[in-house]
């Protein structure tokens, strides 16, 4: 792989690339590994049409051929939650900061703090948020299927969200 074919797939994964990682390619070799200095990938402002509240989206690999998963590090400020949405292939939540909820259709909100693991099967309707008073972060790592990787809904209402348990 060239360096610029290298550089354009880190960048279309929404990574930057570091001169120091792109060294082996200016030795004509083929990098077996490279390594994204942490600086040099930014988190971008979830788009409202998704988000309620502000939440930031710092994407941290895309699903790349063989491979069929895209990585995420989300913060929900406090009261923000995405909206209703589902994953054909599923997804695996991992709260890394704070606490938070998270509801599939039909049943109540649960409640989601630091160490907490959230697996959603495929096509299950849900949400995941930050509670109202406290900012919550989670790894996201969604599975992709036939190059799709969520299919996102209407907001979740501040009904909705405020229910029995919030």
């Amino acid at each position: 792989m060239s360096k610029f074919a290298l550089a354009a797939a880190l960048a279309g994964a929404g990574l930057a690339c570091s001169a120091s990682a792109l060294s082996a390619q200016d030795k004509g070799q083929e990098a077996d590994q490279v390594v994204v200095d942490q600086n040099e990938t930014e988190a971008q402002e979830g788009p409202a049409d998704y988000f309620t509240g502000t939440a930031y989206i710092r994407r941290l690999t895309s699903a790349t051929a063989p491979g069929q998963a895209g990585t995420a590090l989300v913060t929900f400020t406090p009261g923000a939650r995405s909206n209703w949405h589902t994953h054909p292939a599923g997804q695996t939540l991992y709260v890394t900061g704070g606490c938070g909820w998270t509801q599939a259709e039909g049943q109540d909100p649960q409640r989601i703090c630091t160490g907490d693991m959230v697996y959603v099967k495929p096509n299950v309707r849900h949400w995941h948020g930050a509670t109202s008073a406290e900012t919550m972060t989670h790894v996201a790592i969604t599975e992709s299927l036939n190059g799709k990787g969520v299919n996102w809904q209407e907001p979740v209402t501040d009904a909705q969200y405020t229910g029995p348990a919030n």
